[in-house]
Formats: structure tokens, sequence, C-alpha cells
């Protein structure tokens, strides 16, 4: 089974940002996925397409939530991801 992996959209001086790393931080305790943080404003193609969205949630390239993240969502999210293997 592959691993899952979650990417998040950020930008610096973000609190929601910082509060849905922190949150996928600790679904870690219970997930097994690899975690990467991309910075929206290294990249004008994604500072146009998140520009307004961010934090923005990605479960292996698909994207799941955005805005204010939610725990349990995201955590519902990884439960279906491993139902499909």
């Amino acid at each position: 089974m592959p691993e899952t992996k979650i990417t998040l959209y950020t930008r610096k001086r973000c609190s929601l940002c910082d509060k849905a790393k922190i949150m996928i931080e600790e679904l870690k305790k219970d997930w097994n996925f690899t975690f990467e943080e991309v910075d929206i404003d290294q990249s004008d193609e994604l500072t146009e397409l998140y520009g307004i969205m961010i934090p923005v949630v990605q479960i292996d390239g698909e994207e799941v939530a955005f805005g204010i993240i939610n725990k349990i969502d995201i955590s519902n999210r990884l439960q279906e991801k491993t139902k499909n293997f």
C-alpha cells in the first residue's frame, strides 16, 4: 500500500496556516502519512491558484479542505483513504 501524502499550501504570517500545520502534525500521532508544506508565495502559479483560499490541504493530490481546517474532517478523509486499499 503506498504511503499517503498530505500537502499543506500556506504562506508566511497566516494564522490559519499555522493552526492547520499544528493540527496535521497532531494527526501524525494516529495516522501514517508523509507531510509536505508548500509556501504559495514561492510560485506565481500557486499564488494565483490558492491566494485567497489558504490554507489548502491536499491528500494524495486531491484538495480536501481550505480556509478553516477541521481536524475531524481530515481524519475522516484519511480513514476513507485507508479503506480504499
